[in-house]
């Protein structure tokens, strides 16, 4: 399965969209679930079955964890005795960042990651920016561009607000 942690991240912050009592329709701000992934290239396909994950949105801070993995992953009775295998297998997939979003003009979102499990996807300079379309309670988010330029084959994400 290819790895789509940016995309990921995408929906998170796209698809965070209403805080408990501060949830209003209109707005990016929230908890939100992704529930389909579609690629785009040479290894186009729409996946539906999502790996566990969460999103939350604030009014300028988001926070997302996912993991990118096609089945479950091993549990491991002793980390301190397992081996690197062992250990790429269960924290490889898993997928945590957090950082500030803002939404530039109409439908374009900014995220810049402060804190990652990745340090190559956080700093001075990192980027990710998105287009949205919002319906209700469902978001759409596809790349666009990062640091190193815009996406050939951008990933669309979609996700639905869970408070």
């Amino acid at each position: 399965m290819k790895k789509f942690s940016f995309v990921a991240l995408a929906v998170a912050l796209l698809t965070s969209q209403g805080i408990a009592a501060q949830s209003k329709r209109g707005s990016i701000q929230g908890v939100w679930r992704t529930v389909e992934v579609t690629m785009r290239g040479p290894a186009a396909r729409t996946i539906t079955q999502i790996p566990p994950n969460l999103t939350i949105l604030t009014a300028r801070y988001y926070s997302r964890i996912n993991i990118d993995a096609e089945g479950p992953r091993p549990i491991v009775a002793d980390v301190t005795k397992a081996s690197a295998d062992e250990l790429r297998a269960v924290w490889g997939p898993f997928v945590g960042e957090a950082g500030t979003y803002e939404v530039i003009t109409g439908n374009l979102i900014t995220m810049r990651p402060i804190a990652a499990k990745n340090p190559a996807v956080m700093g001075p300079g990192v980027f990710i920016t998105y287009t949205y379309e919002l319906d209700g309670d469902t978001i759409r988010v596809t790349q666009q561009r990062n640091e190193h330029g815009p996406f050939a084959n951008p990933v669309t994400i979609k996700a639905v607000r869970i408070e």
